[in-house]
């Protein structure tokens, strides 16, 4: 998980981490003066947009010099191409090939964040395939399978490289026939800088410990609560992605009328939207009934000891709807039904841990391209860690010092497994590989839906279920970055 370091660089371990957080503190990100042109703002306040699957598409990771909205230097982000959160579209099936263009200092993948592609396209270090170290490209070449909101990001040294913007967002189309008359994209982002173009520590002993670090500036589409037009009368789709490293939020609409009508990329039959809590990487799409010419809403979140407000929309021009507001309806997913009457219940706890299991009879890893690592080899067992997967944490040394898998699969196996979270803090949970249903929750109330990303609140039992399908090495952890950094990661293998 961690990537290579400078020359001359002095790693930070977890355990310097945990005793010398204040030296760790007092150390920030000085800003790169070897990139004159600096990217400004969105001024349009709707990122740009491109298409991916027709040829080849290559995306550089690099470092760029991005001045925020409300800012007054500039800060070395890291970014797919020029900005950060690049739009790309592609359709269902359709083949993508896309080179991954490695610029930065250190190695670098890409991880394809909820689609169901080949292990070998994974885009996980040491697991799936050998990273792309600076100077090298490597092509990522698979074809969706579902139609959805998606995004990508690295998956090596997560915490910065994810922390200084390196993500992009996937919208995979089908052929159906919903129309709606405006698409509109919201990415939610907090930057952790001091307002001199300086990052602050992207782990912070206090915040691993608890529910994450959180960042000062608050963004959606870069920009500080962008004011966004929208047609007036008009049924919108409205697509919320939460890109922050830490942040649960409690998203709501204040001024207009809105159905939920898919859940990470996945439809739903609609239903009315009064809040949801996104945790980080969960993704929502609405359809909002937008008021006549004039008017106006806002998305919040009410996460907060008063409202906040993410984004304004503005309403203009002759209205596109009359009569009752029904929503439209997106068609429903097509994935294997899990069969929970045959299949064995597993049940994975959530927790802290202060010291890394053994582990005994560790068997080689064997990567898609037939290649192995042997983990006997260079395992280390006596890295303090912060989180545990059902007593188990993964290595500071990163992927490469893999434990065992905690969950074997065969094919066409249904995979039936409660989480449970017998820790203090919320952990949105992610599988690599697979599209699972949410059966049952015993706190936060929300219906059965398929996800890629569910939210496990303290002392809460949720229970998931799909097919194992897909075969190959897959991760599971929590998306909360420095908690998967601390040692809440674990992987399952489909064979």
């Amino acid at each position: 998980m961690k990537a290579s370091m400078k020359a001359g660089a002095r790693p930070i371990s977890r355990r310097a981490l945990l005793t010398g957080s204040a030296a760790i503190g007092a150390v920030l990100l000085t800003r790169c003066e070897s990139i004159s042109e600096t990217v400004n703002p969105i001024s349009a306040s709707r990122l740009p947009e491109g298409r991916v699957g027709v040829g080849e598409t290559a995306v550089t990771a690099a470092e760029r010099p991005l001045l925020l909205a409300g800012q007054t230097n500039p800060i070395p982000a890291w970014v797919y191409g020029d900005a950060p959160f690049p739009v790309f579209r592609a359709r269902v099936g359709e083949t993508m090939r896309v080179r991954l263009i490695n610029q930065l200092h250190e190695h670098t993948t890409i991880h394809w964040h909820g689609i169901r592609v080949p292990n070998a396209m994974d885009g996980v270090p040491y697991v799936t395939q050998t990273p792309v170290l600076p100077g090298e490209d490597f092509l990522y070449e698979f074809s969706p399978p579902d139609p959805g909101l998606f995004f990508f990001h690295p998956h090596c040294n997560t915490a910065e490289q994810f922390g200084r913007g390196l993500a992009g967002i996937l919208i995979v189309e089908d052929e159906s026939t919903a129309e709606f008359d405006d698409d509109v994209f919201c990415a939610l982002r907090d930057w952790r800088i001091d307002g001199q173009g300086n990052f602050l520590p992207f782990i912070t002993s206090e915040g691993a410990g608890r529910a994450g670090s959180f960042g000062d500036l608050r963004t959606t589409n870069l920009q500080i609560a962008p004011d966004i037009d929208v047609p007036a009368g008009a049924d919108i789709r409205l697509r919320i992605a939460n890109l922050d490293p830490t942040r649960n939020g409690e998203i709501g609409i204040d001024g207009a009328e809105a159905f939920i009508i898919a859940i990470d990329g996945n439809a739903v039959t609609p239903f009315p939207f009064t809040s949801w809590r996104l945790g980080p990487a969960m993704r929502l799409e609405l359809c909002v009934r937008t008021p006549p010419d004039g008017g106006n809403f806002r998305l919040l979140d009410y996460f907060s000891a008063e409202p906040i407000t993410l984004a304004a929309f503005h309403a203009q021009g002759p209205a596109r709807r009359t009569g009752q507001f029904t929503p439209t309806a997106l068609p429903l997913v097509r994935l294997p039904e899990p069969d929970i009457t045959n299949a064995s219940l597993h049940e994975i706890e959530l927790s802290a841990s202060a010291v890394a299991n053994q582990y005994p009879d560790l068997t080689p890893i064997v990567l898609p391209d037939g290649r192995t690592i042997n983990l006997l080899d260079s395992l280390c067992t006596s890295t303090q860690t912060l989180w545990a997967i059902d007593g188990q944490t993964w290595p500071e040394q990163g992927h490469e010092n893999a434990p065992p898998p905690i969950l074997r699969f065969t094919h066409g196996e249904t995979a039936h497994i409660e989480f449970f979270n017998s820790s203090r803090f919320p952990h949105p949970m992610h599988l690599h590989g697979h599209t699972f249903k949410v059966l049952s929750a015993s706190k936060l109330s929300r219906p059965v839906h398929w996800a890629d990303t569910v939210l496990v609140m303290p002392d809460e039992r949720v229970r998931i279920a799909f097919v194992a399908d897909n075969p190959g090495n897959w991760m599971l952890h929590c998306h909360i970055i420095e908690h998967q950094e601390t040692g809440m990661m674990a992987w399952f293998e489909v064979s």
